[in-house]
């Protein structure tokens, strides 16, 4: 299929995204309005404005959205606070649907505040992230899993954001992880894909996404060495891709020799490859599902990820923007 035939078919397919969605906070501050406390000292730094977007799995319906998946929602949990006012609107505004996710006064909304010198553009501060540290509620963790069990026949695509690096506090806890392995198998005709900083290892039979240092610890982990042919048999995945930036991404499947698929053109100074993983992942799932094919998703998320490293911060990539990167590629003369 061409990249306009595929891209022609997503207004057809429904996509959730199942996990951590959190708030990504842009604050830009003026350096010159950042002078001490006159009480104590202390530096301050001097909002002037702030932008919102939804994050982690967030960023991953943010970029399905944006390629014009007919419908998508998200699966998480958000806490009762400002800040989940703030998610729910961001999510509202894009298009997402957020009446899956459970709401709670025990948990706060996942956060990553990010402050930008509103003179230089850069981000030269340190990040102030709000996470939780405890278990995941187990009432909230309970209708997590009643949602899913319900929603899951209404999906076509279903995408496991684990985002959390601590190690408790996510939503994608060992009964979450046990569910979706349950109804993977039930639902073949459905892509489950999932995409973990920490722990990609304790998934099972559904696809895996990894980067190429997570894939790599995982394997050190379990078996002392890089074997990602035996990382799938344990995880029982149907298949894996093993990105690797502009190495491009190693497709693993069960009945095949590894395959590396390289990007088309490859670009030397990236403006932000925050994010980059989250808009393939968002367009090679739904490009799997409409073609069958790992090579062609592949091929399909690297053009994604390939237009979202070009933009500052976690970008997405419309399908205008798809066709003409893909036109791109094919006349790099013109």
């Amino acid at each position: 299929m061409t990249t306009a035939e595929i891209l022609a078919e997503f207004p057809q397919l429904s996509a959730l995204v199942v996990g951590d969605i959190c708030l990504d906070r842009w604050c830009a501050y003026d350096p010159a309005a950042s002078e001490p406390s006159r009480e104590t000292g202390i530096p301050r730094i001097g909002v002037a404005h702030t932008d919102v977007t939804p994050g982690a799995g967030g960023t991953v319906a943010n970029n399905l959205a944006a390629l014009g998946a007919g419908r998508v929602a998200v699966l998480g949990a958000i806490g009762q606070d400002g800040f989940g006012t703030e998610l729910s609107q961001a999510l509202s505004a894009r298009g997402i649907s957020s009446d899956l996710c459970v709401r709670t006064p025990h948990m706060q909304t996942f956060t990553y505040t990010k402050v930008i010198n509103a003179r230089t553009g850069i981000e030269d501060r340190p990040r102030l992230d709000f996470i939780n540290t405890t278990p995941l509620p187990l009432d909230v963790e309970r209708r997590i899993l009643d949602n899913l069990q319900m929603a899951v026949e209404s999906f076509d695509v279903i995408l496991i954001a684990d985002q959390a690096e601590t190690s408790q506090g996510g939503v994608v806890t060992p009964a979450v992880r046990g569910l979706l392995a349950e109804l993977a198998p039930q639902y073949p005709e459905r892509i489950f894909w999932a995409d973990s900083r920490a722990r990609i290892h304790l998934f099972r039979n559904v696809i895996l996404k990894p980067n190429r240092q997570e894939a790599e610890s995982a394997c050190r982990e379990l078996f002392g060495g890089v074997d990602f042919p035996a990382l799938l048999r344990h995880t029982q995945a149907p298949l894996m891709f093993v990105t690797d930036g502009p190495g491009g991404v190693l497709i693993v499947g069960q009945d095949s020799r590894p395959a590396r698929v390289l990007q088309n053109r490859l670009f030397p100074n990236p403006v932000d490859i925050c994010g980059a993983g989250d808009s393939f992942s968002a367009g090679a799932s739904l490009a799997l599902r409409v073609t069958g094919s790992p090579a062609e998703a592949a091929r399909f998320g690297n053009l994604v990820a390939s237009i979202t490293i070009m933009k500052k911060g976690t970008g997405t990539a419309s399908p205008a923007e798809v066709l003409a990167a893909h036109a791109r590629e094919t006349n790099p003369g013109n």
